[in-house]
């Protein structure tokens, strides 16, 4: 220790003074360069670049907290069971807006030779399947028994054909559900399919609906013959959406949320049928009843979604986006009704933040998987599939929208008011980590890349002032332990960059007359 010290002391006496104004001269210069990019950045933008940076990158770095936020007590109120909201946000669920497989997916595979599905989304199906659709008392009826282990195969063909043997027996719902899914190649044709299994599944709610409380048995056959009914009325009301018949699949989904308040069947919640009301009603530009849905399911008790989110934010920027500029705000600042859009906009951004990037068509669709996890690239993906041609269709939402997704900290000085969408988490628990795992399994990524956690990058601005400083630090000290060396090395190097001028001062005194040069040099 002690010789250490003594060299640092003996390397410092040694230092000349011209090796303090080499440093210093390098300091003002560095100095001055940060002053005059601070003073064009304030007079452009508003604010300081360098606490700007030190807000946005240096306090989440050193885990600086914002206390006189107001939302911070609720998450603090909230820390005890994070890891248990973690765990939950990490689940898979069922994709409402799932395409047929036969109509649409095989469809797209026959075209491109692309598998748009993963087998990890297929058994999550099937394991569905198995839940909606067998019960305990399948062993009764033998079409049943033949579409349970049906549901279990994992050969389409081997799953149409039992369908098909059931089928023989007598008129079995399941099996029109999995005709309809899966051997379809038409929308038209799943859709008579479905007519067929809704009329066998009535029948059959019907006797057990009469039978429900004799034993638990009756009871368990009641729910699984519910949740055939839904899921069959469901998907009719998608292949009207898709044939263009959108009023009628307004009424249909219209009663089956009535229908599924009034069934406290667990399973229920799991088909999400307002989400499907949300884009029939977004596809009719019926405004009002879509705000009505909102208000209905857009309640901090419920789990939220990128179609709760964004929708609620698209109905805030439709009443500003049309008139809305950029210019203009950075001028006057924002109104109430221009920050409460860019409120939405941020608070939807928070809670899925891969979305902006589809629906400004920065990063291209793929079709949607069949589970979506939400905040991740999947439910992203399932969102913009289906919505972004509501975006366009508000003029201006789609300029606001990125206005706010990448110009917030550069477009306006109103924009830098709000904080930037993905660095305060306060609406929402903090961004799972476990979402890219989740949708590589989810998501074909022979074809798509995977869209992660969006991070702002460093400033380059900063990345060349470090390595300036760094640079001229080094340069200062080789020059002062190795003088001659650094001589011939600065020689070699000026005579390198001046090598291409010489050349041409060359070609040039070659070309032109003597006497003509000497008058130039002269002048």
């Amino acid at each position: 220790m002690f010789g250490t010290e003594s060299s640092l002391s003996m390397f410092l006496n040694t230092l000349t003074p011209k090796f303090y104004v080499a440093l210093t001269g390098t300091s003002s210069l560095i100095s001055g360069l940060i002053l005059i990019f601070e003073w064009w950045y304030f007079r452009k933008y508003g604010t300081s670049f360098i606490e700007q940076v030190s807000v946005s990158h240096l306090r989440p770095l050193l885990g600086g907290v914002d206390s006189s936020s107001p939302s911070s007590s609720n998450a603090s109120n909230g820390e005890a069971d994070s890891s248990r909201q973690s765990v939950s946000e990490c689940k898979v669920w069922r994709n409402p807006l799932n395409l047929f497989r036969g109509a649409e997916y095989n469809r797209y595979t026959w075209v491109t030779g692309r598998e748009p599905l993963t087998y990890y989304d297929m058994n999550l199906s099937a394991q569905d399947h198995q839940t909606f659709f067998t019960c305990d008392s399948d062993h009764l009826r033998p079409a049943d028994a033949i579409m349970q282990k049906a549901w279990r195969e994992r050969n389409p063909q081997a799953r149409i054909s039992a369908a098909h043997e059931a089928l023989e027996l007598e008129d079995c719902a399941t099996a029109y559900i999995l005709l309809a899914e899966e051997e379809a190649t038409t929308i038209m044709e799943a859709e008579r399919l479905f007519k067929q299994a809704l009329k066998a599944g009535e029948g059959c709610y019907r006797r057990s609906q009469q039978l429900q409380h004799h034993s638990t048995q009756y009871e368990a056959q009641h729910r699984r013959d519910t949740n055939v009914l839904v899921y069959i009325k469901r998907r009719l009301a998608m292949c009207s959406r898709k044939l263009g018949r959108t009023r009628e699949a307004v009424k249909m989904m219209r009663d089956l949320c009535v229908f599924q308040l009034m069934k406290e069947f667990p399973l229920l919640s799991m088909f999400n049928i307002h989400e499907n009301l949300l884009e029939s009603l977004l596809e009719l530009q019926n405004y009002a009843d879509v705000q009505a849905v909102l208000a209905k399911y857009d309640d901090i008790s419920l789990p939220k979604s990128a179609t709760i989110c964004y929708t609620a934010a698209l109905l805030k920027a439709r009443a500003v986006s049309d008139k809305f500029s950029p210019e203009a705000a950075s001028r006057r600042g924002l109104s109430t009704a221009e920050m409460n859009a860019v409120e939405a906009i941020h608070r939807a951004v928070e809670f899925n933040p891969h979305v902006p990037k589809y629906l400004l068509e920065m990063k291209s669709l793929i079709l949607p998987p069949e589970h979506i996890l939400k905040r991740g690239d999947s439910e992203a993906i399932a969102y913009a599939f289906f919505h972004l041609q509501h975006w366009k269709r508000v003029e201006g939402a789609l300029n606001l929208l990125h206005c706010t997704w990448e110009g917030s900290l550069s477009m306006c000085l109103a924009f830098r008011m709000i904080p930037y969408p993905l660095e305060k988490g306060h609406l929402f628990y903090p961004y799972p980590i476990c979402t890219e795992t989740a949708d590589r399994e989810l998501l074909p990524t022979v074809f798509h890349e995977v869209s992660v956690y969006p991070k702002k990058e460093l400033p380059f601005f900063i990345l060349f002032t470090a390595g300036l400083c760094s640079f001229t630090a080094m340069l200062a000290l080789l020059t002062h332990q190795f003088p001659e060396l650094m001589g011939v090395f600065a020689k070699a190097f000026l005579s390198t960059l001046f090598a291409p001028l010489n050349f041409i001062m060359e070609k040039v005194e070659s070309i032109l007359p003597s006497s003509l040069w000497h008058q130039l040099t002269r002048i």
